[in-house]
C-alpha cells in the first residue's frame, strides 16, 4: 500500500511538472509573438490579410475511417476474417464451419431487428442527437391505419416494399388522390424488386453466402402477373414514356419476355420514345425472344435501329446487353466476328468496356468444345493494373471466369498469376462476387498450381492462403496429395493431414486412400533428416484415421460403415512398420473378428509386416491367428507364412499341428 501512494505522488508530481512547463512554453510564446508584432513597420500593417476559404465538406462514409486506418497496416492473407473471433480456438476451418460462424452471427443481429421491431414501444429513448434512423423502430402499418401520402414517399424513399403497397393500397381505399409524380416512384419500385422485400443492406453475410445460390438458379419468369404494377400502369389515363420504361425494364429484369415486347410494339405504333436503359433491356432478352441464332441477331439490329432513330445515344449497358445476346449464338466464327465488330464500333463512340464486356468476350471466345483462344492474353494486358469500379452486375463474373480459362481452356499458370494479380489490385477484390464465386476461383488456381508448379513453390502460396483466405475442397486437396506422390515429399504428409482433420476431409474416403496409399507405397529413409520421426508419425496418422472412421461408424444414424479391409491392411502395415504392438494388435483383431462385415481384404503385406511383428515381440499364438485369416481368405502366400512361422518361434505340438491344419505339412518340414 505504502509503494502504490508513493507512485502516486511521482505520477502527480511528474504531471504538475509537465503543467508547468507546457505554461512557460505558452508564455514565452505570447512574449515573442507580442514582441514580433510591436517591431513591425508600420508600411506592414496596411498589408490586406489573408483571406481564409474553408473546404467544401467532403461526404463520408461510415467505415472510411476504418478503411484509412486498415490502409496503414496492409493486407495480411494469414491473418482470419475480421468477422470471427480472434482466438485459434474459435476461427473456424472449415468451409461449412466458416458459414455457420457467419450466418450465426448475422441471425443474431436479425433477432436484436426483430425484438426492437415487436417491442418497439420498449425503445422510446434517445440513442443519438441527432437521431440516428437505424436505431430507431420502424413505423407499423396495419388496415386500420391512418396514413397520408407522405407516408408513401417515405417508405418509397426507404425501399420498404410490402408496407408502401399496403399504404397506397389503405390511401386509394380512403379516397386520397397519389400525384402522378408519386405514381411514377411506386410503379418503378413495383418494377424493380418485383413486389418483394429486398435483403436490408446491413446483412452482408447473408448476402455474401446466398448471392452465390441466387445466381445459380436457371433463369425463369418470376415477374408477378396482375399485381399492383400492372394495376397502376393500366389505371392511369395517359401513358407517358417513364411509364412504359418502368414497365419495360421490370418485366424483362424478371423475364416476363412477351409482355414486355407487346409493351415495346405499343410504343413503337404510338410513337413513344423510350430511353436507353429501356432498350438495353430489350438487349438482354433477345435471345428469349428469338430461337434461330440468325434472328437474335436481327433482333439486335433492330433494337439498335430504333435506337439511332430516336436519336439515343448507346451506353455501357448497351455493349454488355449486345454482347450477352452474342453468348448465345451458337458455332465459332459467326459469334467471334460479331463480338470484334461490336467492340470495334462502341470503341469508336469512346464507350470503354467493363469487366462484364469481357467477361462475356471470355464466354464467346474460349468455348469448352472450340479451339483454344488466346484472347485472354490480349485482355490483360488491356485491363492489367488498372482499378475498377463495379458498373454491370456480370462485372462480378469476370475474374472467376478468366481463371477458369487460364486452368481448363489454356493450361497457363503465368497467366492466372497475372489474373490473380489484378484481383489483388487497388479495391478490385471487391468484385470477386460472392463466397461461391471466390471458392470457384480459387479452386481453378489452387489446381492450376498444384499441378503445373514446383511443389515447394506451391506450398509458399498454400501456406499463405489457407486456411483464413481459401480452405480447399477435397477436388483440390486430391491434386496436392498426388503432387506429394509424384515429388516423393512425404515430409508434408502429416501437415496436410492434420490440415484434411480440420477442413473435415477425413471422411472422403478418396482421400483416405490416397493418404494411405502414399505413406504405405513411400516408406521412410532413416538416414535421411528429412524423414526423422517420419514412420512413427504415419503410425500416428493411420491410427487416428482408424479411431475417427471407427467413432463416425458407431454414431447414431451413421451412413458409414466404417473402413474397408484394404485401409485396415495399409493401418496395420503402417503400425508394424512403427513397432508398434499394441495398435497393430488391435487393428488386427479388428479385422478378424469383424472379417464377415468388413467389406474387401487386407493386402497381404501389412499381415506380413504384423507377423514379424509377433515375432519380435514372441507372440507365436497371434501370429498364428494371422495365418489363420490369410488361410480361411485364400491368400497364395499362407504357406510362405506359415513356413516362415515355424522356423522363427520353438512351438509345441498343438502349434505345429495347427499350422500343418492350415497350410499343410509342407509348411513344418525343417529346411536342409
Amino acid at each position: 500500500m505504502h509503494n502504490l501512494c508513493r507512485t502516486l505522488n511521482r505520477l502527480r508530481l511528474h504531471t504538475c511538472d509537465r503543467s508547468l512547463a507546457f505554461n512557460r512554453v505558452l508564455t514565452a510564446s505570447k512574449s515573442t509573438t507580442t514582441s514580433t508584432t510591436q517591431r513591425q513597420p508600420a508600411a506592414e500593417s496596411n498589408v490586406p490579410k489573408e483571406k481564409i476559404i474553408i473546404p467544401t465538406r467532403i461526404e463520408r462514409s461510415p467505415t472510411d475511417i476504418l478503411m484509412a486506418l486498415s490502409a496503414t497496416v496492409g493486407y495480411d492473407p494469414t491473418a482470419p476474417h475480421y468477422k470471427y473471433h480472434d482466438d485459434p480456438y474459435l476461427i473456424p476451418t472449415s468451409n461449412a464451419n466458416k458459414k455457420t460462424f457467419a450466418l450465426a452471427q448475422e441471425a443474431g443481429r436479425k433477432a436484436a431487428h426483430w425484438i426492437r421491431q415487436e417491442n418497439a414501444k420498449l425503445f422510446q429513448h434517445q440513442e443519438a442527437d441527432p437521431p440516428i434512423q437505424a436505431f430507431v423502430p420502424t413505423m407499423l402499418y396495419t388496415e386500420e391505419s391512418q396514413v397520408e401520402t407522405t407516408d408513401l414517399q417515405k417508405l418509397i424513399d426507404s425501399v420498404e416494399v410490402k408496407d408502401a403497397i399496403l399504404v397506397y393500397n389503405l390511401l386509394k381505399k380512403n379516397g386520397i388522390e397519389v400525384s402522378d409524380e408519386l405514381k411514377q416512384q411506386m410503379l418503378e419500385l413495383l418494377c424493380f424488386y418485383n413486389h418483394e422485400d429486398t435483403l436490408p443492406e446491413q446483412f452482408i453475410e447473408e448476402r455474401w453466402f446466398r448471392q452465390g445460390t441466387v445466381g445459380r438458379e436457371r433463369q425463369r419468369k418470376t415477374w408477378k402477373d396482375f399485381e399492383l404494377a400492372e394495376e397502376i400502369f393500366h389505371g392511369l389515363g395517359e401513358k407517358r414514356s417513364e411509364h412504359y420504361c418502368a414497365m419495360i425494364r421490370g418485366m424483362a429484369r424478371y423475364f416476363q419476355v412477351e409482355k414486355a415486347w407487346a409493351l415495346y410494339q405499343e410504343t413503337v405504333e404510338k410513337g413513344i420514345e423510350l430511353d436507353t436503359n429501356t432498350f438495353n433491356s430489350l438487349l438482354h432478352i433477345a435471345s428469349f425472344l428469338k430461337e434461330s441464332y440468325d434472328k437474335r441477331w436481327d433482333l439486335v439490329c433492330e433494337v439498335l435501329t430504333a435506337m439511332k432513330q430516336q436519336g439515343l445515344r448507346p451506353n455501357l449497358g448497351t455493349l454488355n446487353g449486345i454482347l450477352q445476346t452474342i453468348t448465345t449464338i451458337g458455332g465459332y466464327n459467326h459469334p467471334r466476328t460479331y463480338a470484334l465488330k461490336t467492340l470495334a464500333e462502341f470503341k469508336k463512340l469512346g464507350i470503354e468496356p467493363s469487366l462484364a464486356s469481357w467477361y462475356y468476350m471470355l464466354v464467346i471466345f474460349c468455348r469448352e468444345r472450340g479451339p483454344v483462344s488466346h484472347v485472354l492474353h490480349d485482355i490483360m494486358n488491356e485491363v492489367e493494373g488498372k482499378a475498377f469500379n463495379i458498373q454491370d452486375p456480370k462485372d462480378t463474373f469476370f475474374f472467376v471466369t478468366a481463371m477458369d480459362v487460364c486452368r481448363n481452356h489454356l493450361h497457363d499458370k503465368e497467366l492466372a498469376k497475372r489474373v490473380n494479380q489484378l484481383l489483388h489490385h487497388g479495391d478490385n477484390y471487391n468484385l470477386i462476387g460472392d463466397s461461391y464465386k471466390e471458392s470457384i476461383y480459387y479452386r481453378h488456381y489452387f489446381t492450376l498450381l498444384a499441378t503445373t508448379e514446383p511443389l515447394e513453390s506451391f506450398l509458399e502460396t498454400y501456406h499463405l492462403l489457407v486456411p483464413n483466405v481459401y480452405i480447399p475442397e477435397p477436388s483440390v486437396m486430391e491434386d496436392i496429395l498426388k503432387s506429394v506422390e509424384m515429388n516423393t515429399a512425404i515430409e508434408h504428409v502429416p501437415l496436410l493431414w492434420s490440415h484434411m482433420v480440420q477442413f473435415d476431409h477425413t471422411g472422403r474416403e478418396n482421400l483416405v486412400n490416397l493418404l494411405l496409399h502414399i505413406m504405405v507405397s513411400n516408406q521412410p529413409v532413416a538416414d535421411e533428416p528429412r524423414h526423422a520421426d517420419l514412420v512413427q508419425r504415419f503410425a500416428n496418422i493411420g491410427w487416428d484415421l482408424y479411431s475417427r472412421m471407427e467413432e463416425r461408424a458407431a454414431a447414431p444414424r451413421a451412413t458409414s460403415s466404417g473402413l474397408s479391409g484394404p485401409m485396415l491392411g495399409d493401418i496395420l502395415l503402417l503400425c508394424a512398420r512403427a513397432n508398434d504392438y499394441e495398435k497393430a494388435m488391435g487393428i488386427f483383431t479388428k479385422l478378424s473378428k469383424d472379417q464377415n462385415s468388413v467389406i474387401g481384404e487386407a493386402r497381404v503385406d501389412g499381415l506380413g509386416e504384423f507377423i514379424n511383428l509377433c515375432i519380435s515381440n514372441r507372440t507365436p499364438s497371434m501370429a498364428i491367428q494371422c495365418l489363420q485369416y490369410c488361410s480361411e481368405n485364400g491368400y497364395p502366400e499362407s504357406a510362405e507364412l506359415g513356413r516362415h512361422i515355424f522356423s522363427s518361434f520353438a512351438l509345441d505340438q498343438n502349434q505345429v499341428a495347427k499350422i500343418k491344419s492350415l497350410v499343410g505339412a509342407e509348411a513344418v518340414k525343417p529346411i536342409n
